[in-house]
């Protein structure tokens, strides 16, 4: 199996084959997860630590589940009351935690870079929860695994990411990966919530929700990340959702077996109607979920191998 990665900071350093490779090994955790004995042995003997600098529930509940189902002892870090709070820096953090001894390391920040950063400093293997507006390899990841089971590939499939483009981090990994694997990307919403650098991305741009639906395979809703605005990005959410919020009117622009996504937490009559969100024949917005917590183990498990390999050369060499 192809993985060579210390560890997984983002989209852009993996080659086609380590998506492929995660992938693959994620769907053998599924059939696990699905059965009455979900536990298996990948991370016996290592320490896991979930650190979250912003709130989450569904990424932070969905890794301790993934390490907990390999084996790993998991341990949660209340960031938000922490030293951080008290004025250490991330360096000292990253010292500390290297005193602990960890093996698995996972970290949301609210800052670009901060993951990365902290990457640099421990000896162990680091998986990015989410850094600011930079990315969220994981979520990627899963909505890759979740189109490919619905749609039996994941390549030369004509994807419509739609919403809040320029504050968020799913929709730039979700670019990174999608573009990897040969897919046809469109971007839809207002102006206002564009990236400035659009043209950089190489995607077809919407700002007419119609017309960016049109024969698309799959529609991916973004949350409105109403806590990295600071500024009138949109008149109203009443607006909002008449103009960008998928409803049945709009969805029927695609293909008849297209999917709707979304990563959560829903916003519902703002991002998304709520019967399309519950409809079975047409949304996979639960099966994202249960493939999260695949995929995690699927990464996981891979850094681990990488890591043990790595100590046994260094053991050998000394």
């Amino acid at each position: 199996m192809t993985f060579t990665q210390k560890h997984l900071l983002g989209i852009e350093p993996l080659h086609p084959t380590e998506i492929t490779a995660i992938l693959d090994l994620a769907d053998q955790y599924v059939d696990l997860n699905r059965r009455d004995q979900k536990h298996a042995d990948a991370l016996a003997g290592l320490t896991q630590i979930n650190m979250f600098f912003e709130n989450s529930t569904r990424t932070q509940a969905s890794f301790e589940l993934a390490g907990k189902r390999l084996g790993a002892d998991v341990m949660n870090m209340a960031m938000q009351a922490s030293s951080i709070k008290k004025g250490e820096t991330l360096i000292d953090t990253a010292l500390t935690l290297n005193a602990m001894h960890p093996d698995l390391l996972v970290v949301r920040h609210p800052h670009s870079g901060a993951v990365d950063l902290l990457a640099q400093k421990v000896n162990c293997a680091v998986l990015n929860a989410g850094d600011g507006k930079h990315e969220h390899p994981t979520q990627a990841l899963l909505d890759a695994l979740t189109i490919r089971r619905a749609k039996g590939r994941l390549h030369r499939l004509n994807i419509a990411i739609c919403g809040d483009i320029a504050h968020s981090r799913v929709a730039r990994s979700n670019l990174i990966l999608l573009g990897k694997m040969e897919n046809r990307i469109r971007l839809v919403g207002p102006p206002t919530l564009m990236p400035s650098q659009i043209d950089a991305f190489g995607c077809e741009v919407y700002h007419d929700m119609r017309e960016g639906l049109q024969d698309v395979d799959v529609v991916m809703m973004l949350r409105l990340q109403r806590e990295r605005m600071d500024g009138g990005f949109i008149p109203s959410e009443r607006e909002y959702y008449h103009r960008y919020g998928l409803d049945a009117e709009k969805l029927s622009e695609a293909k008849p077996d297209a999917i709707v996504m979304h990563p959560g937490p829903m916003n519902r009559g703002v991002e998304i109607d709520g019967d399309i969100a519950d409809d079975i024949n047409r949304s996979v917005i639960q099966e994202q979920v249960e493939m999260g917590v695949a995929v995690r183990m699927a990464a996981m498990d891979l850094l681990a191998r990488n890591l043990r390999e790595t100590r046994r050369q260094t053991e050998v060499m000394a």
